[in-house]
C-alpha cells in the first residue's frame, strides 16, 4: 500500500426539515448542482453525475455502490461529515446512522466534526458581504454535559470493527479548532472518556489551511496575520499545541498565493467580498497544484490533502476561484506529488485525506460524471494499487 487514502464524504443528498424550511421542500445538494450554468466560455457546468445519477443517500443500494467504487480505487474508507451543533442537535445524521446500525456497507469509516454555523451564505449565489445571512443552525459549545452526550453518541461508532484507527485509536477529525473556545479541554475530556470505555484513546486530527491569514492567540482569541507561503511550521505547531495528534492541511490558499502572488491574491479576495459581481477568478489546475504542498507536509504527524477539482459556482456563483483544466490526467500528477511527500513516513501515518468523495456543489468530487466517467477514480487506482 502506497498510502492510506481517506475520503471526506458529504451526507447532504437527502432532504431534511431544516433545509426544507429555508430553501423549500426537497432541497438537497443536487438542487444547486443541477441549476448551475457556465460563467465563461469553456466553463464546465452543469456537472451531471453518471453511474449513480442524482442519488438519494436514504437508499442503501447507493451507499453500497459508493463503497464498492471507493474500494476498487484504492480508498481505505470514508470520513463522514458529522454535524453536532450543540445541545444534542444534529443535522444530516441519517445516512451515517443507517450505515452504523445496518453494518452495511462493510467498508471502513470515521467521523469529521463539521463544527461550524449553518447559514444561508453557504448555498447562496453571490456570497459577498451584501448577501443575506440567515442562520439555519448555530454551532454552540454548551460544556461538559453536551460533550459527554456527544461522546456517547460517537462511542458505538468508535467500537465498530469498521472504524478507522491510527495507532489503535479511533480517528476523529475537527473542522474548526480555532473558533472552538475550549477545544483543548474537549480533547482532554474525550481522551478520559475513551479510556473509561476501553479504548486506547482518540487520535485527534485538526483541519486547517497550510497557509493561513489567522492565528489563534494563547487566550483563544483570533488575530489576523500576514500569511507565510514559504513555511507552514508555525501554523501546524499552533494546532498541535492545542492537543491534536495530527493536522490535515488544505493547500488551496497556498497554491493560489504562489500562483497569483501573495498580496495580489489577498486583495482579490478582499475585493470579491465587496463586489461579488466581478468576473470569476480562474486558476489553471496543473500550474496551481505545483504549489499545493508545503515543505512541512512531510512531517510524520501531517496528513496532506488531495484535491481533484474545485468549482464552487453551483453554491455561490462567481465569488470563489474556479479551477480549470482539472482533468484526471492532471489529478494523477497531483497524486504522484502527494505520494512523494508521504513516502518516507511509517505506513500507519502515511495518510492522505481526499477532499472530497462527493462535494458536487464545490465541483470537488471523484464520483463518475458525464464528462470524465471514472477518470478520477481510475487516477487514484492507477497510482495507489
Amino acid at each position: 500500500m502506497k498510502a492510506r487514502v481517506i475520503a471526506y464524504y458529504l451526507p447532504q443528498f437527502h432532504p431534511i426539515p431544516e433545509n426544507d424550511k429555508v430553501w423549500g421542500p426537497g432541497f438537497t445538494e443536487w438542487t444547486n448542482v443541477a441549476k448551475a450554468r457556465p460563467l465563461f466560455r469553456g466553463h464546465y457546468q452543469p456537472r451531471i453525475p453518471a453511474d449513480l445519477g442524482f442519488y438519494d443517500l436514504r437508499m442503501p443500494e447507493v451507499r453500497e455502490q459508493q463503497a464498492q467504487m471507493a474500494r476498487e480505487a484504492g480508498i481505505e474508507g470514508f470520513c463522514y461529515w458529522h454535524y453536532w451543533m450543540g445541545n444534542g442537535k444534529q443535522l444530516l445524521q441519517r445516512p451515517f446512522n443507517e450505515v452504523l446500525a445496518s453494518g452495511k456497507p462493510d467498508f471502513p469509516f470515521c467521523l469529521a466534526w463539521a463544527n461550524h454555523d449553518w447559514t444561508t451564505k453557504s448555498w447562496q449565489r453571490g456570497s459577498g458581504s451584501w448577501a443575506s445571512k440567515e442562520y439555519i443552525a448555530k454551532q454552540e459549545y454548551p460544556g461538559d454535559e453536551d460533550y459527554i452526550a456527544h461522546f456517547n453518541y460517537a462511542l458505538p461508532a468508535f467500537k465498530d470493527h469498521r472504524y478507522i484507527t491510527v495507532d489503535d485509536k479511533p480517528l476523529f477529525v475537527i473542522w474548526d479548532a480555532y473558533n472552538f473556545p475550549d477545544v483543548k479541554h474537549f480533547i482532554e475530556l474525550w481522551r478520559e472518556l475513551a479510556a473509561k470505555n476501553g479504548l486506547k484513546g482518540i487520535h485527534f486530527v485538526a483541519i486547517g489551511n497550510s497557509t493561513s491569514t489567522v492565528r489563534r492567540r494563547p487566550d483563544g482569541t483570533i488575530e489576523k496575520v500576514i500569511p507565510n507561503i514559504k513555511s507552514s511550521a508555525e501554523v501546524y505547531n499552533n494546532f498541535l499545541t492545542l492537543g491534536f495528534d495530527a493536522v490535515n492541511p488544505f493547500g488551496k490558499p497556498r497554491a493560489e498565493m504562489w500562483y497569483a502572488g501573495k498580496y495580489r491574491r489577498l486583495v482579490q479576495k478582499l475585493f470579491r467580498k465587496k463586489f461579488s459581481w466581478l468576473p470569476a477568478v480562474k486558476f489553471d489546475y496543473p500550474r496551481a497544484m505545483k504549489h499545493f504542498f508545503s515543505p512541512e507536509d512531510s512531517w510524520e504527524n501531517i496528513y496532506p490533502s488531495l484535491m481533484p477539482q474545485w468549482d464552487r459556482s453551483p453554491r455561490n456563483g462567481s465569488f470563489d476561484g474556479i479551477y480549470v483544466n482539472s482533468t484526471p490526467e492532471a489529478f494523477s500528477e497531483h497524486i504522484k506529488d502527494a505520494l512523494q511527500i508521504v513516502k518516507d513516513k511509517p505506513l500507519e501515518h502515511r495518510i492522505l485525506f481526499l477532499r472530497a468523495w462527493n462535494e458536487w456543489g464545490e465541483g470537488n468530487y471523484v464520483e463518475p460524471d458525464l464528462r470524465y466517467g471514472h477518470g478520477f477514480l481510475d487516477a487514484l487506482r492507477d497510482n495507489l494499487l
